[in-house]
C-alpha cells in the first residue's frame, strides 16, 4: 500500500506538514462558504421576495428545501463516490458551488435559483461527508480531534460572520452580490486542494475506517445528534420572539444577543476541539448537559434579562461543540466507511433542524413560545440520559473484560476509559 506523502510521521502532530495544514485551511474556507450559502437567503429574504415577485414562503423554501436535500442525499451520495479520489471529488464540489452561485446571481429566475440551490445542497452533503476523513488522514491519529475541531470552526464562523456579512452586502447593494461573493470564496480552496492534496485512492488513508467499529455506540451517537438538534431548534427557531415577548428585550437588542450566541459558539468549538483527543466522552456529554440547562433555564427563568443572557451563552457554547463531538465519535465508532458515517450524522443533523422547526411551529399555539423551550430541553435531557446509559454499559463491559482471563493483548479503546 502506498504511503500518503502529505501525512506527518506519527508523533509529530502539525509540525512539518505544511501541505496538510494548507489543505485543512482550504477545507475550513470551503465549509465556511457552503454553510454561508445554505443560510444566506434568511438574511435577504425580503429583498429576494420583492425582486423575484414571489412570496416570503417561497423564498423560505430555498432554505428548508436545501436542508431536506442534504438530509436525503448525504448517505447515498457518499456511498456512490466512495472509490473516487478525494482531490477530484473536492475540486468538483467547490467548482459546483462556484458555478451554481454565479448562475443563481446572474439568472434572475426563482426556478433557476431553486435548481441552483438543490445542486449546491447535493455538493454540500458530499463535501461534509468527505472533508473530515480527508483532513484527518493527513495527520497522525493522535491529533484527530484537533483536526475536526479546526474544520468545525470554519463551519461555525458562517453563522457569525458569513450570514450577517452577506445580509449587510445585500442590503447595501442587491441580494445577488452576496451570492457572487460566496461563489468567489470557493476558488481559493479549490486551487489549494488541487495543488496540495495528493490524488490517491481513499482506501490508502488510515481515516477511511473507524478506529473501534461498534454498531451500538454508533447508533447511540446518531440518536444523540437527532435528539439534541431537534430539541434545540424546537425553541431556537423562535428565539427572537422569546427574547422580545418573554425576556423584554427590544428588537434591536436581539441581533446583538444572537451575535453573542454565535461568538460563544466559535469559542466553544475552539476550546472543545483542543480537548477532543484527550477527553472524547466528556467533550460530548458536557455540551449536551449545558444545552439542556440553557433550554430549561430559558423556560423556567427566561423572563429575567440577566438569566436569559446567561442561558443564551450556555446555548451558544453548546450547539457547535455537540455536533463537532458527534462527528468525532461517529468517525471513531463507524461500523463501515467513515465518510458514510459522517454523512449519516449530517443527515441526522439536518433532519433534526427540519423536525425541530416543525415541532416548534406545532407547539407554539398550544404551549406558547416558552413551551417550545421546555420540550426542547426535555428532548436534550433524553439525549443526555442515552449518553450516560451507554457509558454505564460500556464501563460494565470494560470491567467484565478486565476481570476475565487474557490470552492475548487487545487494542485499547480510549472511549471505554474516559
Amino acid at each position: 500500500m502506498a504511503t500518503d506523502r502529505t501525512a506527518a510521521p506519527p508523533g509529530t502532530g502539525w509540525a512539518g506538514n505544511r501541505r496538510g495544514v494548507a489543505v485543512v485551511a482550504a477545507l475550513m474556507l470551503g465549509a465556511f462558504a457552503f454553510n454561508t450559502t445554505e443560510n444566506l437567503p434568511i438574511g435577504v429574504l425580503k429583498l429576494m421576495s420583492d425582486d423575484m415577485n414571489v412570496s416570503l414562503a417561497a423564498v423560505g423554501l430555498l432554505v428548508s428545501g436545501y436542508g431536506l436535500t442534504v438530509a436525503v442525499v448525504s448517505v447515498p451520495i457518499a456511498q456512490l463516490t466512495r472509490a473516487v479520489p478525494r482531490r477530484l471529488v473536492l475540486c468538483l464540489l467547490l467548482a459546483g458551488l462556484f458555478v451554481a452561485s454565479v448562475v443563481a446571481a446572474v439568472v434572475s429566475s426563482y426556478w433557476v435559483l431553486l435548481a441552483c440551490r438543490l445542486v449546491t445542497a447535493v455538493a454540500q452533503a458530499l463535501f461534509w461527508a468527505v472533508m473530515g476523513p480527508v483532513a484527518v488522514g493527513l495527520f497522525p491519529p493522535h491529533v484527530r480531534g484537533r483536526v475536526i475541531g479546526a474544520l468545525s470552526v470554519g463551519g461555525s464562523a458562517a453563522l457569525v460572520l458569513g450570514v450577517p456579512g452577506g445580509t449587510w452586502l445585500g442590503q447595501h447593494s442587491s441580494w445577488q452580490v452576496p451570492f457572487l461573493v460566496v461563489g468567489a470564496l470557493a476558488i481559493p480552496p479549490l486551487v489549494l486542494i488541487a495543488t496540495a492534496l495528493p490524488s490517491t485512492p481513499p482506501e490508502e488513508s488510515h481515516a477511511v475506517r473507524g478506529v473501534a467499529p461498534d454498531t451500538r455506540r454508533f447508533a447511540v451517537v446518531l440518536a444523540v445528534t437527532g435528539l439534541t438538534v431537534t430539541g434545540v431548534f424546537a425553541g431556537y427557531t423562535y428565539i427572537s420572539k422569546f427574547l422580545v415577548d418573554e425576556s423584554g428585550f427590544t428588537e434591536s437588542t436581539v441581533s446583538t444577543l444572537l451575535l453573542v450566541l454565535g461568538v460563544t459558539g466559535i469559542i466553544g468549538v475552539a476550546v472543545y476541539g483542543r480537548l477532543l483527543d484527550r477527553f472524547p466522552r466528556a467533550t460530548l456529554t458536557l455540551p449536551v448537559c449545558t444545552q439542556a440547562v440553557g433550554l430549561l433555564g430559558l423556560y423556567a427563568a427566561g423572563g429575567s434579562k440577566p438569566v436569559a443572557v446567561i442561558m443564551m451563552v450556555l446555548l451558544g457554547a453548546s450547539l457547535g461543540p455537540v455536533f463537532m463531538a458527534t462527528q468525532s465519535q461517529v468517525m471513531h465508532f463507524a461500523p463501515g466507511r467513515t465518510e458514510t458515517a459522517i454523512a449519516a450524522n449530517g443527515a441526522a443533523y439536518n433532519t433534526g433542524v427540519a423536525a425541530g422547526a416543525l415541532a416548534g411551529g406545532l407547539l407554539l399555539p398550544v404551549l406558547g413560545v416558552r413551551g417550545t423551550f421546555l420540550v426542547g430541553g426535555l428532548m436534550t435531557v433524553a439525549a443526555l440520559a442515552l449518553l450516560l446509559e451507554e457509558q454505564f454499559v460500556s464501563v460494565g463491559r470494560t470491567k467484565a473484560w478486565s476481570d476475565a482471563p487474557r490470552t492475548a493483548p487487545a487494542d485499547e479503546d480510549v472511549y471505554s476509559e474516559r
